[in-house]
């Protein structure tokens, strides 16, 4: 049977309050030597605080909502940059005492009920538009601090952090450029004036111009998924006879093209070389290992965790996001530009 918080009140011969008080941290008006005795007996005894009755003195739930968009009301959407990120945030928040609810959300109008519906302390938001992000209000969330990752909207309710899309892309570009290619087609989701993919691809053109370098324009629009990739790479050649080299925006769409190229007897980086943007694990387990932008998962995450904790419980943030640095990883799906035949 669970311990109750009486009985281990009446094994140290003090007050459930006193207790309650050493359970809960609320120790300012409790003897060191009645805290020792109290935790001593608790811990004979098998005492596990209730999370409930914790979150009542304390009057905070210790919950963190990580809320992703839903593909539909079925599946969320899970990507291997997403996993990461989400185990770097449950990491992160149980060395702070804190607990994670995963939300995954099918409407934007749904993001503004689960702040408001769940109890929580604060919440991380993952994968959003930023004109999603843009319309969240104090009144829409209402007593929830709220940080949002991988965002460009100017919602100060939501300062956050994110990569250094722009230098990243750049990167990608430059490196490409060094090996001698100059048709180059830049591979992401479709984007508008604002936010990551936006970044990239400006950060892409830049590269062409500081090499005062005609840039090709280049471009294919599919989902960040390996399928899409896989069918781009099976037909990439024959849509773009002339290209030498591309940039995708995510790792998991870079392996995919890779797959279709091979499939289509493309071989990466002999006929076409291939960067990625990630630096996920799967950069290593694939053939030929992928060329990459590496950006911090685990400090974004860590950052995004410090920046809401630093608003929950002392009421700070940041005025700006906060941008973390990235880097080239060179590895084996790069080589300079063909010879023509």
């Amino acid at each position: 049977m669970r311990v109750t918080l009486r009985e281990v009140a009446e094994q140290a011969g003090v007050s459930m309050m006193t207790v309650s008080n050493v359970m809960n941290g609320n120790r300012a008006r409790v003897s060191p030597g009645t805290i020792e005795k109290v935790q001593r007996i608790a811990d004979e005894l098998g005492y596990v605080p209730s999370a409930s009755a914790r979150s009542l003195a304390t009057k905070a739930s210790r919950l963190v909502g990580l809320l992703v968009p839903a593909a539909d009301e079925d599946s969320l959407m899970i990507s291997p940059h997403t996993m990461a990120i989400v185990g770097m945030i449950e990491r992160e928040l149980r060395k702070y005492g804190y607990h994670l609810l995963l939300r995954g959300v099918a409407h934007p109008d749904e993001v503004a009920e689960a702040l408001r519906s769940w109890s929580l302390d604060g919440a991380i938001l993952l994968g959003f538009l930023d004109e999603e992000v843009g319309k969240l209000t104090k009144k829409t969330i209402g007593a929830v601090h709220v940080v949002a990752i991988d965002s460009y909207s100017a919602n100060r309710l939501t300062t956050g952090t994110r990569s250094d899309d722009f230098a990243g892309a750049r990167l990608a570009a430059e490196h490409l450029l060094d090996l001698g290619h100059r048709r180059i087609l830049f591979v992401g989701p479709a984007f508008s004036g604002v936010g990551v993919v936006h970044e990239r691809f400006e950060g892409f053109c830049q590269a062409f111009d500081d090499a005062g370098v005609p840039h090709p324009d280049l471009v294919e629009t599919v989902n960040t998924t390996y399928a899409e990739g896989r069918e781009l790479g099976l037909v990439l050649r024959a849509r773009h006879s002339g290209v030498t080299a591309l940039f995708a925006t995510a790792d998991i769409l870079a392996v995919g093209i890779v797959h279709g190229l091979t499939e289509a007897g493309v071989q990466v980086p002999d006929d076409l070389s291939v960067v990625g943007f990630d630096n996920l694990d799967l950069c290593d387990y694939v053939t030929p290992k992928l060329t990459t932008v590496s950006q911090d998962i685990a400090r974004k995450a860590s950052t995004a965790v410090s920046i809401l904790l630093g608003s929950i419980e002392r009421g700070e943030r940041p005025k700006q996001p906060v941008t973390i640095d990235v880097s080239l990883v060179e590895r084996e799906s790069t080589a300079p530009v063909p010879s023509a035949p």
